[in-house]
């Protein structure tokens, strides 16, 4: 007869796990992404996903609930990517260059979900966006609006920026726009951007020059999830060996998202060494088992009666987390920090 410590690890179900909404919900999704037209990675989340991955263990993890890169609190890092559209100018205003409704959806942001950063990035066509004509400045002004692009009444705007020397990518941060919206019911933010020209002698040519060649805008989004706790001065254990002790200790299991069905909808990793616990908790227990006093008297009393007292279960006790980097159910690009992924350490409970 084979020992159970002897066994392989648990077999992944042969069909994958398409249909099951549960797991996704744990991870913060509503149902399976299904990417249909899915956005570059932007450098900046594939930086930070690198720099987490590439850490050796045991080597102390990054603080779980803080983006150190960024240099703020969060554990979930959005690109946003702009649904909006062109507006007419109505009344005619000869120098406003252009009239955009700049949409961002929020309705992946859970429950409680706080953010702590939102940074507007403005793309430009480099090629062609020289600015104004001489002598005239660019006049760029962002205000709050309503998800059909008419401005809020009796509101200051967010920004108001004078550009002598525009450039082909602009950042603003937006932290006050975002304010009091988290959590459902709250599902778009709308902004109205405006560019004009003020300045310069008049001419038949137009003002604006080609500084309205606009690109496209993203919304960085950084939140501080409910269930993020602060676990200072955690360390990863080394990857458990495989051993053939019966005892209770963490088992080898890799988990590769193909096997379940994630792999068209996680972008990294494809999979990670999420290990188990196996193994026995003998009377006596001993101190390398991570024992309860409860775990001990409950050997104990096994012994006496093996039939009306089971052993102690062999648990986690320590878990660590990973980064996943993802598109959501609005096919926007997700880096998000989850904690109890991995099994470090197991003990008698």
């Amino acid at each position: 007869m084979v020992p159970a410590w002897a066994l392989p690890g648990p077999a992944l179900p042969s069909q994958p796990l398409s249909q099951d909404h549960s797991p996704l919900r744990s991870l913060g999704l509503s149902a399976r992404p299904s990417p249909r037209s899915p956005a570059p990675v932007p450098p900046l989340l594939w930086s930070i996903f690198h720099r987490r991955s590439a850490r050796p263990r045991p080597q102390a993890a990054p603080e779980p609930c803080t983006v150190e890169e960024l240099n703020v609190p969060g554990n979930i890092v959005r690109v946003l990517a702009d649904q909006g559209r062109l507006l007419p100018a109505g009344q005619p205003q000869p120098r406003l260059c252009l009239r955009r409704l700049l949409l961002f959806n929020l309705s992946a942001l859970e429950e409680g979900e706080r953010p702590t950063l939102a940074q507007l990035e403005l793309r430009f066509q480099h090629s062609s966006y020289h600015g104004p004509s001489p002598g005239r400045v660019l006049e760029l002004r962002l205000h709050r609006a309503s998800p059909r692009g008419s401005p809020q009444p009796g509101r200051a705007p967010l920004l108001e920026r004078s550009l002598a020397q525009p450039r082909r990518s602009l950042q603003f941060e937006l932290g006050a726009a975002l304010r009091g919206r988290a959590g459902p019911g709250r599902d778009y933010l709308a902004l109205l951007l405006e560019l004009s020209v003020s300045g310069g002698p008049g001419g038949p040519r137009s003002p604006c020059g080609s500084s309205a060649a606009f690109a496209g805008a993203s919304l960085l989004l950084v939140t501080l999830g409910p269930q993020c706790r602060a676990a200072r001065g955690r360390r990863s254990a080394p990857s458990p060996a495989v051993s053939p002790s019966p005892l209770c200790k963490p088992r080898r299991l890799y988990i590769s998202f193909s096997d379940v069905g994630w792999e068209n909808w996680i972008i990294a990793p494809q999979g990670y060494l999420a290990n188990y616990c196996g193994g026995e908790c003998p009377f006596p227990l001993a101190a390398e088992l991570n024992s309860t006093n409860h775990a001990v008297l409950q050997t104990m009393v096994h012994s006496l009666d093996p039939r009306g007292t089971p052993q102690p279960c062999c648990v986690p006790v320590r878990l660590s987390p990973i980064s996943i980097l993802y598109y959501d159910n609005s096919d926007n690009v997700v880096l998000r920090h989850y904690e109890d992924m991995v099994v470090d350490e197991c003990g008698c409970r």
